[in-house]
C-alpha cells in the first residue's frame, strides 16, 4: 500500500496548478486529464461529471512520488472558507528550507498569509518553524522547517 495522491477542486485549475508550481517546485505530470463520461460518474456519484486538470508531483519524493491532483469540473459546489480548526481536511504541508523566504514567494504567486510565523521547542524533536497560508482559492497551506 502507499499514499498515491492529494485532489483540490479548483475554479481555474490552470491558475491553481501554476501557483503550486511557481511556489513549490512541482512539476507537471503529463497529460492533461480531461474526463467524463458514465465511468465517471458512477466513481464519483456526481452526474454528469465532467472535469480537467492535472497531476503535479510533489517536491522531495522523486519521479514516482505523490502527486497534488488540480481538478476544475464543470460544475462546481461552493463551500465555505475552512479554518485550521474547521472538521475534515485541514490542510497541505510542505517542509521548506526556510519559512520566511518561501512565505514571500507564496505570496508574490498569488496566496496569502494567514497566521504568523512562529518557532516552538519540541522535546525529544527539535525546533519548529511554521505558518499557515492560503493558496489564491484559500486552501490552506503550512510552511514548516525543522531544527
Amino acid at each position: 500500500m502507499k499514499f498515491v495522491h492529494t485532489n483540490i477542486i479548483s475554479t481555474d485549475w490552470k491558475a491553481l496548478a501554476d501557483f503550486y508550481i511557481k511556489t513549490f517546485d512541482c512539476k507537471l505530470v503529463p497529460p492533461v486529464r480531461k474526463q467524463a463520461g458514465t465511468w465517471l460518474d458512477q466513481g464519483t456519484g456526481v452526474k454528469n461529471a465532467h472535469l480537467e486538470g492535472a497531476h503535479l508531483l510533489l517536491p522531495g519524493h522523486g519521479k514516482h512520488g505523490p502527486t497534488l491532483e488540480i481538478y476544475q469540473y464543470k460544475k462546481i459546489e461552493m463551500q465555505a472558507i475552512s479554518n485550521p480548526n474547521t472538521k475534515g481536511f485541514g490542510h497541505i504541508a510542505f517542509e521548506v528550507d526556510c519559512v520566511e523566504t518561501i512565505l514571500e514567494k507564496l505570496v508574490q504567486n498569488g496566496g496569502t498569509t494567514f497566521g504568523s510565523v512562529t518557532k516552538r521547542k519540541i522535546d525529544g524533536v527539535g525546533e519548529i518553524t511554521f505558518v499557515y497560508a492560503r493558496d489564491p482559492e484559500n486552501n490552506l497551506i503550512e510552511l514548516q522547517s525543522w531544527t
